[in-house]
């Protein structure tokens, strides 16, 4: 039995260390969970990319007419977007939050009409578009993989 191992004062001494070692483990766990410093959803790269090939690719379909979306991938690409970031310990309001920020949605499609004219895009110039888009399918790029040739 405890009382029979340790005197009171070495028993007190015992409680005090266990309940600080606790204290302690709580606090690692704590914080180290995602909740507590999660950076902004946009900046996680892989977030990033997937939402900036889509912009790039959305772009691409409503320019060239010979050129659609693949409407339904880039569906269940949102889905698994979604659940990724659920998984990183954001929370649905936050990702619903970063999803429905209209400064967001700017920043990506601003970013993409960049790509876009990086890549050759002459805005205005349909054929320009179909010509980025074509390369992006060639390359089964993340771009090219939401797009179809009609």
């Amino acid at each position: 039995m405890l009382s029979n191992i340790f005197t009171n004062a070495q028993k007190g001494k015992a409680v005090m260390a266990l309940k600080s070692f606790s204290f302690a483990c709580a606090m690692a766990v704590g914080a180290s969970s995602p909740a507590f410093a999660l950076p902004p959803l946009g900046s996680d790269s892989y977030v990033h990319d997937q939402l900036l090939a889509g912009f790039i690719g959305d772009e691409i379909d409503r320019s060239c007419g010979s050129i659609t979306a693949r409407k339904l991938l880039a569906l269940r690409k949102l889905y698994e977007l979604r659940d990724y970031a659920l998984s990183k310990g954001y929370t649905r309001a936050q990702v619903k939050a970063f999803v429905d920020n209209a400064g967001e949605k700017a920043k990506m499609k601003a970013e993409a009409k960049q790509y876009l004219i990086n890549a050759g895009v002459t805005p205005g110039d349909p054929q320009t578009y179909c010509a980025v888009g074509y390369a992006e399918i060639s390359a089964k790029s993340l771009t090219g993989q939401l797009l179809r040739k009609n």
